[in-house]
C-alpha cells in the first residue's frame, strides 16, 4: 500500500475506530493489513473479505457484488485501493452498505492519480463528487470526502529526481511513477432504517 493511502487514512479515519467495534476490511493488502496495523487496537473484531482464494481471509465473497454476509453486521466497513478494480461500483457500494450497521461507517480510500494497474482489472479513478454520488446511491451520508496528497515534499522531490534520471538515461516512465500521489478518502455513515 502506498504511503499517501496510509497518511490519508491515519489523518481522517483512525478516530472512527473505537474499542470493541466489529470491522470488515475488503481486499486487505496483507495479514494483518496496513490499515489494521495503523489502528493498533486489539479490542476490535477485525474480519477480512476478498473475491480471491486465501486461507488467511476471514471470508471469501461469492462475487464482487455479493459478499455472502448477513445484513447490518459491521460497525465499520473499510476498503482501500479496491473500488478502482470493481466494474460496477454502484452495485458494489450497495453491498458494502448492506453489511454495515445502521449508524455505522463506511470508509473507502481510492487512488486518483495512480497509473493503470490491473489486479485483475482497473476501471476507475473517482474524485470526491463521484464518491459522494456513489455513497448517496447506497444510503450513506457522507461525513468527510476529500482528494489530497499528504506525502512529504522531500519524498516527492526524490521521486521526481528518480524519474528525471531515468528519462536522461533513455528509460521510459509509467504514469504511476510520477508524483504526487493523490487519493480520495470518503467516510460515510449508514442512514438509520
Amino acid at each position: 500500500m502506498h504511503l499517501n493511502s496510509q497518511l490519508i487514512f491515519s489523518k481522517y479515519a483512525v478516530d472512527y475506530f473505537q474499542d470493541g467495534m466489529k470491522v470488515l476490511e475488503i481486499g486487505p493488502d496483507g495479514f494483518p493489513s496496513t490499515y489494521r496495523k495503523l489502528i493498533d487496537n486489539s479490542t476490535l473484531q477485525w474480519e477480512t473479505i476478498d473475491i480471491l482464494d486465501d486461507e488467511r481471509l476471514t471470508h471469501k465473497a461469492i462475487d464482487e457484488y455479493n459478499f455472502g454476509l448477513p445484513d447490518n453486521a459491521y460497525d465499520i466497513v473499510v476498503s482501500g485501493q479496491v473500488i478502482e478494480h470493481v466494474r460496477k461500483t454502484w452495485r458494489w457500494i450497495r453491498e458494502v452498505s448492506r453489511v454495515c450497521k445502521p449508524g455505522g461507517c463506511v470508509v473507502t480510500v481510492n487512488p486518483v492519480s495512480w497509473g493503470y494497474h490491473e489486479a485483475p482489472i482497473d476501471c476507475w479513478r473517482i474524485y470526491p463528487e463521484g464518491m459522494k454520488s456513489l455513497y448517496d446511491e447506497a444510503d450513506l451520508e457522507v461525513e468527510h470526502c476529500v482528494a489530497e496528497s499528504l506525502e512529504p515534499l522531500s519524498r516527492r522531490v526524490s521521486q521526481y529526481l528518480k524519474v528525471f534520471r531515468k528519462v536522461l538515461t533513455g528509460g521510459t516512465v509509467a504514469a504511476s511513477g510520477l508524483p504526487p500521489v493523490v487519493d480520495t478518502i470518503t467516510i460515510g455513515r449508514k442512514k438509520a432504517a
